[in-house]
């Protein structure tokens, strides 16, 4: 071990930033070892890991308002390398005597000037990339000691440096897909920090041993949909404890039509036979008259348990053994949308997190809970999934209810999977679907003027959302070929009933949201 090398961790201080989990797992593919914590216990986990270096996350927050986290002056002055991102290098300064306003809110794409070329934190960057933004605040006071290493045309203080203190830090977020050199910048601080590196693996076999430890001669009862997350999940379950694992397809209509097929087959080679419940009656009955989206995923969530419920009770007349479990495809994305930690905000409820009673009588069972959905990937081919499965798009866990804004009626469904084939089969037809994370339309629920046969009529206007992600964590939209979005309007329009025009959602993420609801 070299002099300068460390072997502890680096400690993220996580001040509820929807990414701040992943500056975690971007590191750890660079080969640090990774631990976080909240703000209040930065001090006592420093005390106690002598992290290698430090990094202090995004946030929701604004570091002047009352009742913003904040942070132990203490933590600021290890001497330890440390890394403030969005939040984190806005209290840094805030905390030093700079000064922190209201500014001009940037999310998304941002072109970053390296007016530093010396610096080592920026080192291997070129003098222009694409960062990422996401915040409203902006530093338009730095303490005295730092320097400027790089601005965009808008925040002149994007990027700067401390290096008496060791503090780097960066207004735009490394950690995000699409942030251009990303990966380097963080390989440079761990770096700074001297760590020792170790491949990160996800190792299926020890998540095979964690679920047989925790379930124990128990039952499974398991949530699957067909798509990628909980078929990953479910298989790896059915390999851990075979025929005592008991997945479920609820058949509620709201799925993609391969959905059930897909169940079927999967499980087939791990013996083990998925019930299907059809529950498409029942499920427009329960969602008629309702349109607010959060209502609907709690809705869908409560009636997936009471369907459990009322299958687990058969399920025990049949057999000897207890189910005790429900498992479901949680991934990361869908835990941090639904507040993952403390100082987090709610974007949606997931209904397999914000959607579930508290009274369920089933304990969880979320071994993807901390994956992301490239990481989920990676997993399936490991357990032996097909490519063309692996490869599949994601599909929301409420289905197409969060595609229909407003109320779900057999009719408006019945457009919205017109429209959804349309989709599917002229990206493929274009030799494009294999190239985008997700596609799919939005029955929008507004409504302008059309003419057809001569005839005016008003019509619903759909929307395309075509997207290009790695994690869900943030998103940029498909550049679709003019004449295939030409295709494309013209079928829907002209196929799918009461449509009168086809708008096309280039909104990333941040600040947009995967799905409209």
């Amino acid at each position: 071990m070299g002099a300068q090398e460390h072997s502890s961790p680096i400690l993220i201080i996580d001040f509820g930033g929807q990414t701040a989990h992943l500056i975690g797992r971007r590191l750890r593919d660079l080969g640090a070892a990774v631990r976080m914590c909240d703000p209040d216990d930065a001090l006592l986990q420093i005390e106690a890991l002598h992290p290698a270096g430090i990094v202090l996350s995004g946030g929701p927050s604004s570091v002047y308002e009352v009742g913003a986290p904040g942070l132990d002056a203490q933590v600021l002055e290890q001497g330890i390398p440390t890394l403030g991102i969005c939040y984190g290098f806005q209290l840094a300064a805030h905390m030093s005597g700079g000064k922190v306003t209201a500014g001009r809110k940037e999310y998304g794409p941002a072109q970053l000037i390296v007016t530093d070329t010396n610096n080592r934190l920026l080192s291997g960057l070129p003098d222009a990339s694409t960062v990422w933004m996401s915040h409203g605040d902006e530093i338009v006071g730095l303490p005295d000691g730092f320097v400027t290493i790089a601005s965009t045309d808008h925040v002149k203080q994007a990027a700067a440096v401390w290096e008496d203190k060791k503090w780097y830090m960066l207004q735009f977020h490394p950690e995000i897909e699409h942030t251009q050199h990303g990966n380097q910048i963080l390989d440079n601080f761990i770096t700074l920090c001297g760590m020792i590196r170790t491949p990160h693996v996800i190792d299926s076999t020890l998540m095979e041993e964690k679920i047989r430890s925790l379930v124990g001669d128990r039952r499974v009862i398991a949530a699957v949909s067909g798509g990628v997350d909980s078929t990953v999940a479910g298989v790896l379950t059915a390999r851990a404890i075979g025929d005592r694992f008991t997945p479920v397809f609820v058949d509620n209509g709201l799925m993609r039509p391969d959905a059930r097929s897909t169940v079927e087959r999967v499980f087939a080679p791990f013996g083990v036979t998925p019930i299907v419940v059809d529950a498409k009656d029942d499920m427009l009955r329960m969602l008629k008259g309702i349109t607010e989206s959060e209502q609907k995923r709690k809705v869908i969530g409560a009636h997936y348990v009471e369907v459990f419920d009322e299958t687990v009770m058969t399920l025990r007349e049949k057999s000897t053994g207890e189910y005790a479990f429900l498992m479901q495809g949680t991934i990361f994305s869908d835990v941090i949308e639904s507040k993952g930690s403390t100082h987090a905000v709610v974007i949606k409820s997931h209904h397999n997190v914000g959607g579930l009673p508290k009274d369920m009588k089933l304990e969880l069972l979320e071994p993807l809970r901390d994956l992301y959905k490239d990481e989920v990937r990676a997993l399936g081919r490991t357990l032996g999934l097909d490519e063309e499965f692996i490869s599949k798009q994601s599909f929301p866990g409420p289905g197409y209810a969060v595609r229909i804004r407003g109320e779900v009626t057999e009719k408006r469904l019945m457009q919205e999977k017109m429209a959804d084939a349309i989709v599917l089969e002229e990206l493929k037809k274009a030799d494009i679907l294999k190239d985008v994370f997700m596609s799919f339309p939005v029955m929008t629920g507004a409504y302008s003027t059309a003419v057809k046969g001569d005839g005016r009529f008003m019509g619903e206007v759909i929307a395309l959302r075509i997207i290009e992600s790695k994690d869900i964590m943030s998103t940029t939209w498909s550049r679709i070929p003019y004449e295939v979005m030409q295709t494309l309007s013209t079928r829907i329009v002209n196929e799918v009933p009461e449509v009168s025009r086809v708008v096309y959602d280039i909104t990333t993420k941040p600040p947009a949201t995967m799905e409209w609801e």
